[in-house]
Formats: C-alpha cells, sequence, structure tokens
C-alpha cells in the first residue's frame, strides 16, 4: 500500500510539473491554476467541516480577507509578494480566530448562521470601505516580482503548485498527528473529547485559525493570477460552491479537496458544450450501472439501494439527447448533479471510490517503523503512597436544577486503592454525581477535593489531565476512528509537539509519537483487543466497544477511574469479561468507582457500596450490609424489611 501510494504521489508531481509544458493555451494553464489555488482553501475548510464538524459559511469573506489584504498592502503601499503573502496568512488567521469564537457557543445551523452573517458583513465593508478597498471599483495588481524578475504565467503557475504542495504536506501532517486526532474526537462526541483532556474550546480556535490561514494563503495567491479584485467575487455563491467541493470530493481526505477543486471549477465550463454534455452524461450512467451492479453482485448493497441513482443517471443521460440547447438547463443539471453527490455518496466521490476498492479501511494511524504491537504491554501510573485521608471526598454536593434538586447535600468519600460502588433505582442521582465529580455540571453548593486538592468549578479536561478517567452510561466512542486511534486520544496529554513540531517533523514530534503509538498498542493488549487494533470503533461488537471506552480512558493515567454502568446491554460473557477487566484494573492499584445495575456484579467486586435514593445519600457500607439495609429495601421494591422478611433470595433477585 506504502508503495501504491508513493507511486501514485510521484505520478502527481510528474504530471503537475510537465501540465505547463505540454499544454500551451495559457487559458488553461490559469484555470488550472486557479484549480490548485482553491484547493489550498478547501484543505483548511476540510479541516473545519470534515475533520471537526462544524459548518462554516464564511470562507468566501476570509478569502476574500486574504485576497485585499495583498491588495491593499500592494496597490497602497507597494509591497513586494514575500511581504504581502504573510501578511494576508497573518491577517486572515486572526479573523479566524475572531469566527471561532462563535462556535464556542453555538453549533449546527445556528454556527451556520453566524458564519454566514460574517461573509455578508465582510463583503459589505469590502465594498463600502472606499478609502482603502477602492470599492466597486476593484483593485489591480502585478505578477510578483522576485530580485528584478517579473513572474510570467508558466512561471506563477509552478509557484502556486508549489505552494499548494507544501500546504498538502503542511496540512497532512497536522491531520495525521494528535492534533488531528484531536479534531476528529470534537466531531464525534465534544463530551467525551473534553473528559479525554483534549479542550473542545481550544481545538475549535486552532481549527478554524489554520483554517482561516490556508484561506489567506489562497486569497493572495488568487489576488496575483487574477491581477484584478473586486468585492463581487468574494460572495454567497463562492462560500456554496466551495462547501459543496468539500461534500461532493469527499470530506476528510486531501485528495477529495483536489477532485472537488476540480469540479466546482470545471464542471460549469463543461455544461456549456452540449456534446460534452452528452458523452459526460452518458459515461456517468454506464459507470453507475457497472458499480451497482459489481456492489449487489458481492452483496455489500440492494437493488433497492441502487435503483434509485441507476436510473436517474439513466434518465440523465437519455435527457441530455432531447436537449438542443444546454445553456437554459446549465443551472438546473448542475443542482440535480450535486443533489444527487451529496445524498447518495455521502463520503463523497473519493469515499465511493474507496468502497468500490474495497479500501473498507479509512487513511487510518500509520505503522511507524519499530512497532512491535505483540511485544507491546501497558502498566498503570505510580500510585501516590496511601495517604490519612481519603482519595476524592465530596462534601455536601448540591446540584439543583431549577426548583429540582439532583443531589440533597451528599458526602462521598473514596479510599484509595477501592473498588467503590455507586447503585440506586433510575434518577437517584448517581451519574449526576459522576458529572459533577468530573466537571460536566459544577455543584450548586458543596466542593470535591481530589488528591488533596479542590477540582470542582474546573474544566473536564483540567479534571481529566489530573487524574480521574470516566467512561459514559452511553457508549462515547469516535466512531469513524480506529480503535488505536480511540486509545491514542486518551494519550493526547503525553504530546507536548506543538504546531511547529509536527508540520516540521521534529526529532522531539517523531519521539512522542512512535512512543504514544507503543503505549496505545500497549493499553489494546491489556484489554484483549490489539487484533482490532486498526478496526474502526463503531465496527466493533457492543462488548468490544465497553472495553475500548475503558482503554482510552486508561490512556490518561488515572489514579481514579469513574464507571458508569459498564455492563448495562452486555451479554454474560461479555459481563464475565467486564468483571476481569475491573479486576486486573484494581490490581494494578487504580481506584474505581462503579455506577452499576447488576448487583452480581457490585456485590462480587466492590469494597463499598453507596445507596443513592431522590438525590440523598442512604446507605454506605460493606456490600452485604448493604444488601440487608431496610432503607435499600425499600427503596428499591417500595416497601419495609418486614413486608419483605422473605428473606434474602428475593432482594437479591430484585436488586440484580
Amino acid at each position: 500500500m506504502a508503495k501504491t501510494k508513493l507511486a501514485l504521489a510521484l505520478l502527481g508531481l510528474a504530471l503537475l510539473a510537465a501540465f505547463p509544458q505540454v499544454v500551451h493555451n495559457p487559458y488553461y494553464i490559469h484555470l488550472f491554476e486557479t484549480i490548485l489555488i482553491y484547493a489550498i482553501l478547501l484543505f483548511g475548510l476540510d479541516i473545519v467541516v470534515g475533520y471537526t464538524g462544524q459548518v462554516s459559511l464564511g470562507h468566501a469573506a476570509l478569502f476574500g480577507i486574504g485576497s485585499y489584504t495583498s491588495g491593499v498592502l500592494y496597490f497602497k503601499l507597494g509591497l513586494p509578494f514575500l511581504v504581502c503573502a504573510p501578511a494576508s496568512i497573518a491577517v486572515t488567521a486572526l479573523f479566524g480566530a475572531l469566527l471561532a469564537l462563535p462556535a464556542l457557543r453555538v453549533t449546527g445551523p445556528y454556527l451556520a448562521m453566524v458564519t454566514l452573517a460574517f461573509g455578508t458583513i465582510v463583503q459589505i465593508l469590502i465594498n463600502e470601505m472606499t478609502f482603502l478597498t477602492e470599492g466597486p471599483l476593484g483593485i489591480k495588481l502585478g505578477k510578483p516580482i522576485f530580485f528584478s524578475y517579473k513572474l510570467g504565467e508558466i512561471s506563477y503557475f509552478y509557484l502556486v503548485a508549489v505552494l499548494m504542495l507544501a500546504a498538502l504536506l503542511m496540512v497532512n501532517r497536522i491531520l495525521k498527528s494528535h492534533l488531528g486526532r484531536a479534531f476528529q474526537a470534537l466531531r464525534d462526541s465534544p463530551t467525551a473529547c473534553d473528559c479525554m483532556g483534549v479542550s473542545v474550546y481550544r481545538y475549535k480556535v486552532y481549527a478554524f485559525v489554520i483554517s482561516a490561514a490556508l484561506a489567506g494563503l489562497a486569497g493572495s495567491l488568487y489576488a496575483y493570477s487574477e491581477e484584478y479584485i473586486s468585492p463581487n467575487t468574494y460572495n454567497f455563491e463562492l462560500t456554496i460552491m466551495f462547501l459543496l467541493a468539500v461534500i461532493m470530493g469527499g470530506r476528510k481526505t486531501r485528495s477529495g479537496a483536489l477532485l472537488g477543486a476540480l469540479i466546482v471549477i470545471m464542471l460549469p465550463s463543461l455544461l456549456s458544450d452540449i456534446e460534452l454534455y452528452r458523452q459526460l452524461a452518458t459515461a456517468a450512467a454506464v459507470l453507475c450501472t457497472v458499480s451497482s451492479a459489481y456492489l449487489v453482485i458481492s452483496k455489500r448493497s440492494s437493488w433497492r439501494q441502487v435503483a434509485v441513482p441507476v436510473l436517474a443517471t439513466i434518465s440523465m443521460a437519455l435527457f441530455s439527447f432531447k436537449l438542443e440547447n444546454i445553456t437554459d438547463w446549465r443551472l438546473s443539471i448542475f443542482g440535480t448533479m450535486t443533489l444527487f453527490v451529496v445524498y447518495y455518496l455521502q463520503d463523497g466521490i473519493i469515499g465511493f471510490l474507496r468502497t468500490l476498492l474495497l479500501r473498507t479501511r479509512p487513511a487510518g494511524t500509520r505503522v511507524l517503523a519499530g512497532e512491535n504491537p505483540a511485544g507491546a504491554t501497558w502498566s498503570a501510573p505510580a500510585m501516590p503512597p496511601p495517604g490519612s485521608g481519603a482519595l476524592l471526598s465530596a462534601q455536601q454536593i448540591l446540584m439543583q436544577f431549577g426548583g429540582l434538586k439532583a443531589l440533597n447535600r451528599v458526602d462521598l468519600d473514596i479510599a484509595q486503592g477501592t473498588v467503590h460502588g455507586l447503585i440506586g433505582p433510575n434518577g437517584s442521582g448517581k451519574s449526576t454525581m459522576m458529572n459533577v465529580l468530573t466537571g460536566i455540571y459544577k455543584p450548586t453548593a458543596g466542593a470535591v477535593r481530589f488528591n488533596n486538592v479542590v477540582i470542582s468549578g474546573r474544566t473536564p479536561s483540567a479534571i481529566a489531565l489530573g487524574g480521574v478517567a470516566r467512561t459514559f452510561q452511553n457508549v462515547e466512542l469516535f466512531g469513524e476512528m480506529t480503535a488505536l486511534e480511540n486509545i491514542l486520544v486518551g494519550l493526547h496529554h503525553s504530546f507536548r509537539s506543538n504546531v511547529a513540531d509536527v508540520m516540521l517533523h521534529t526529532p522531539r514530534f517523531r519521539r512522542e509519537e512512535s512512543a504514544a503509538h507503543q503505549r496505545a498498542l500497549g493499553i489494546l493488549n491489556f484489554i484483549g483487543l490489539a487484533d482490532l487494533a486498526h478496526e474502526e470503533a463503531r465496527n466493533l461488537p457492543y462488548g468490544k466497544q465497553r472495553l475500548l471506552e475503558i482503554g482510552r480512558a486508561l490512556g490518561l493515567d488515572p489514579l481514579l477511574l469513574l464507571l458508569d454502568e459498564p455492563a448495562a446491554g452486555l451479554t454474560a460473557p461479555d459481563i464475565k469479561e467486564l468483571v476481569a477487566m475491573i479486576r486486573k484494573i484494581r490490581q494494578s492499584g487504580i481506584s474505581i468507582i462503579l455506577i452499576e445495575h447488576h448487583m452480581d456484579v457490585v456485590m462480587s467486586i466492590c469494597d463499598t457500596v453507596t445507596v443513592f435514593d431522590f438525590g440523598q445519600k442512604i446507605a454506605e457500607g460493606q456490600p452485604a450490609h448493604v444488601q440487608s439495609d431496610p432503607k435499600v429495601i425499600e427503596a428499591y421494591l417500595g416497601g419495609t424489611l418486614e413486608e419483605h422478611a422473605a428473606a434474602t433470595p428475593p432482594v437479591q433477585g430484585a436488586l440484580s
């Protein structure tokens, strides 16, 4: 696979270098140059849309800011390209940071509306600030000059190509590093991301800043390429074109960004020729029919699933031969094709081709030189010496939602090296206590101390980095990432490399990446999932997903591990495997808080059990003592001890 990728890369470089020498028409050279410029912007837009899952409709505005920064500096001050281009990157990155601020509070359609408003405001300001931007008249530029040599069309094409390749390399390195894994985790589950020590706020800002910087570079190159810029260029239609390019080409792939740029530049021009459109429509119908038949024969799809796209492409091909003039239908046809790709090829064209070629595993984590999966081992962090007090102490915790007191002045002490069970009926406050201990909820009153430090009021990421890890009642894995990548997110705290280290692949980054991979493989060996390291988490059986979530939490090197109903939904063999895993973790010295409804699990592995009911602690002690407590029996069975004096067996069955 590596040799194939290298061969394709070398072939691509050769074609890129040969294009201006083979194609002498300046129009086509300029067209291909624009595709490369758009690709730079799409690399960045894919970080925001494809990796972090944010919908941004403001990238045309960022593109315009980059263009006008270079245009104003060139037109007003006569500054050279080597000053204007970096200035465009810096100014646009600053605007990207400002654009990221709403993303910290709103998501989905609300963020889309905010970024759309940003784009509208920028276009209006460019048009109205005539003292700076020359308004509707626009700004004229010349090609860059290096050491008294003015670049021509071909030499500027090579400059754009080199910068596109540099952007491609930089983005690829970022997205294959711990930064890229953090972006992907942010998309799949922001809550779990925060609880793995990866700050949601920080990495949203990082994503927008990097994306905006690339938009600024693309804008600067576009201004010098066109040699004229005006406000009407950077409109809402351009934003939609950028977004469609990412979706149609395929998110989370650099090849998808290149293909998307090619589509949005070339397709409108190609659709102006009726004969060419007929050829394209016929080829698309044949390709769709053949690929659909292949998917059905290989039992990867059914005729019912492929019927609509096959009929649609055949109908479009037949319709093309009925048309005499395509000009009036061009936008309608383009919109129909876009709708088809978005609806039926949700992973884009590149994703569809991967599926067609049986490349079911996406570009996941690399197996680095020196990795030894079979020999990788994991050991728990060194535990602090036992102190006189509890490892974790929650004092008089009040958690109030309006008039509802989910926790009402609850005390909880967790001794070091123990398994402490939290049980109670549904709605008794167990998961609320878990969320308070891990910082998802800030208590209305009271304080939580961990290892003699007050942690209540801290962010979830800060608490996680302080030694408190957790799993979730409903599995919160990063589904599109492999098992190994999920563990590596838990090991995010072990990296000290910054963005520059990642882009330059410094020795420090390479050492940290290699060490993290070995440690992640050791954790996978510990939980028994080493043979599934490169399987996507969403494809794992449910029991294995539960184990993977525990393994990811172990990546934080916790002193205290909180398990929220880990046996829920598991089969008997899976529960047996889970209990064995919890005992292994306890033997390593890690303290555990276990919320569970399976009383056989609680009674077999817990040293101490605390019982909640209606937000209050009603009992605490050893499992056998708690099991026979009258208040516990009443909470579970709705009666008194005398009413259920038929003894322990019925009580045990009810609690289980």
